[in-house]
């Protein structure tokens, strides 16, 4: 039996789901009446989302059923950060969307501190782009988890690898 049990605190994206809800959102504005005769067109990279559209409307058409693809699909809208409307070439409008995956340091020290201040007996280090915790106790590891997702944070955490 181990002596000492983890997990990895992360922020990331399942890319299958994603490229699943951008191909259910284009199949949706392909077969849309008020999308007939659109410049419409949602492009996605290797760690961006370009959406280009017609008018401001249009794109916030194309962003709410992005978004309702993207929530259908358990993909988190909290790890893009939804940029600004720019125009484009041929009277369009263009968004990019940033993806945001890892929890950077900045970001993590709150969630340590808030893991500190819970008072169970663990302990919590950042490693690179994730947070490890370990304890003796399965338990307080658990309790740890709970206390996390009742955090409203602004990247969206998954609890990984344990051991």
């Amino acid at each position: 039996m181990a002596t000492e049990y983890s997990f990895d605190v992360v922020s990331k994206i399942d890319q299958q789901e994603l490229d699943n809800a951008l191909n259910q959102a284009r199949k949706e504005i392909a077969g849309r009446f008020d999308f007939k005769h659109s410049k419409t067109s949602i492009e996605d990279k290797e760690k961006e989302i370009t959406i280009v559209s017609d008018d401001e409307l249009k794109m916030r058409n194309v962003i709410d059923i992005v978004q309702s693809k993207l929530m259908r699909r358990g993909v988190s809208i909290k790890a893009f950060d939804w940029g600004k409307d720019e125009p484009a070439a041929q009277d369009t409008v263009r968004r990019a969307v940033t993806m945001r995956t890892g929890i950077p340091k900045e970001k993590s020290k709150p969630l340590l501190d808030a893991i500190k201040a819970s008072k169970l007996k663990v302990n919590a280090q950042i490693q690179g782009e994730q947070i490890r915790v370990s304890s003796r106790s399965k338990d307080d590891l658990q309790k740890v988890q709970q206390m996390l997702r009742a955090l409203d944070f602004e990247l969206p955490l998954q609890f990984v690898n344990y051991r």
